[in-house]
């Protein structure tokens, strides 16, 4: 058995580029749809519901910056 305890290391919280992620192929989550249909809404761009995680993450990112919302306590 070993001495090791991954919890005591201490971690990264860096966001991961959503193209290494496992999972990244998979349906996006119900809170990526719902937030990313306010999102499209409010930056007037159309709403793709068969985005994965991945495509739901980048797009996420690109209207949080086109409306200002999610970044900075916006």
């Amino acid at each position: 058995m070993s001495d090791h305890n991954p919890k005591s290391q201490p971690f990264s919280n860096m966001k991961k580029d959503p193209d290494g992620w496992v999972t990244g192929e998979e349906p996006m989550t119900g809170a990526q749809a719902s937030y990313l249909r306010t999102l499209s809404e409010e930056a007037g761009e159309e709403f793709d519901d068969a985005a994965s995680k991945a495509e739901a993450s980048r797009r996420i990112d690109q209207l949080q910056a086109k409306t200002g919302r999610g970044k900075d306590g916006g």
